[in-house]
């Protein structure tokens, strides 16, 4: 069998986590669904799909020593620290960098660190649909979500038919990437059938995705290319990122890859699938008491209903008489919002970056 990689990107801040989710401690570094962080769940569940030793982990030096002490099944050096956030293009370019020192010829799988996949079974083999897909002509591959509601959050994946069956399921070849939709065109996209989310799962192989930076991002290519040569004659990683990356075009992969590409095919997920993106959408994941309120650690609620109360285990958070609130209660901090406005969290981020007196608590 073809040597294979997962690649999984852990760099984000969830900033709609605060103030559980910390610049050195964000969503991914912690079990905010399920009793590990989500970076290590994300591991587990690729391990039975690549060798340990065939994984690598793409993160901030702010969460570099947090990402290895997550993952300690991992060689320290298959997790490696961007010098600065400059989107998933440029991470994505790193990432071929890495395994194509390794097997210039490999497939490797770029994923998020932070979902929430329950059925671990059948997404390992989709992945491996996703693979055999990637191994078995030059194409993009990606994963697709059924889409179950008409969100306006996420991008969408246009299928245009069958393209082939690959380990007895069916893969779609793609026609288009279409960016974040209103409300009523989502609402015709989820009754067209023709759609699904855009995960930010993919596979693809080395010489195919570097021909699709040669193609469509030559600006970034270019950079790729002089950290490669500067990687060859030094042999140091962190010295050629440090002085390269910065100059690197800050892009979206979607945007400087997908969105231009014509050789993509989808393979529709048929697992459980959540990005869990802010404090509200945690409630589906754990039972309720009787009166809909989600409690995890010392939390209690009085005469209320449907809230969320997240507390350490050293200090009781108590609600009383409220109903529809998130209440977060950590050592250094406390939120109390309705669960309608959660997303207004990162708009409080952004005032506290401007005090320094409160920037200690971002």
């Amino acid at each position: 069998m073809p040597e294979r990689f997962v690649v999984i990107m852990a760099g984000g801040r969830g900033e709609r986590f605060w103030p559980q989710s910390r610049e050195a401690t964000p969503k991914h570094l912690l079990p905010i669904v399920g009793d590990k962080p989500m970076l290590a769940q994300t591991v587990d569940r690729v391990a039975g799909v690549v060798p340990l030793a065939n994984i690598f982990v793409l993160t901030t030096q702010a969460q570099l020593a947090g990402c290895r002490a997550a993952c300690p099944g991992l060689p320290a050096a298959n997790i490696v620290a961007e010098p600065m956030g400059r989107d998933t293009a440029a991470a994505t370019g790193l990432a071929m960098l890495l395994v194509k020192q390794r097997n210039p010829a490999a497939a490797f799988a770029m994923l998020p660190a932070d979902h929430v996949i329950h059925d671990t079974a059948e997404y390992a083999k989709l992945l491996q649909v996703a693979f055999e897909s990637a191994e078995s002509a030059d194409v993009l591959v990606t994963l697709g979500i059924k889409p179950a509601t008409p969100e306006t959050g996420f991008g969408y994946i246009q299928q245009s038919g069958p393209w082939k069956k690959i380990g007895g399921r069916g893969v779609m070849a793609v026609k288009r990437f279409v960016e974040k939709p209103d409300l009523e065109t989502a609402k015709g996209y989820l009754a067209s059938g023709d759609y699904y989310w855009n995960a930010g799962m993919f596979v693809w192989r080395v010489p195919v995705v570097e021909a699709a930076f040669k193609a469509h991002a030559a600006k970034l290519y270019a950079g790729l290319q002089k950290v490669e040569s500067a990687v060859k004659s030094s042999g140091q990683w962190d010295a050629a990122l440090a002085a390269l990356y910065p100059t690197l075009p800050r892009i979206s992969v979607d945007y400087a890859l997908m969105e231009k590409s014509t050789n993509v095919v989808v393979v529709p997920a048929t697992f459980d699938w959540d990005d869990v993106g802010a404090w509200p959408a945690i409630a589906k994941h754990f039972t309720p008491d009787a009166d809909g309120n989600v409690l995890r650690g010392l939390a209690m609620v009085e005469g209320g209903a449907n809230n969320i109360v997240v507390s350490d285990d050293r200090h009781l958070t108590a609600v009383v008489g409220a109903s529809d609130l998130v209440v977060v209660h950590t050592a250094e901090a406390t939120l109390v919002c309705p669960k309608d406005r959660a997303q207004e969290i990162k708009a409080l981020l952004e005032r506290l970056k401007q005090d320094p007196a409160k920037t200690k608590f971002l």
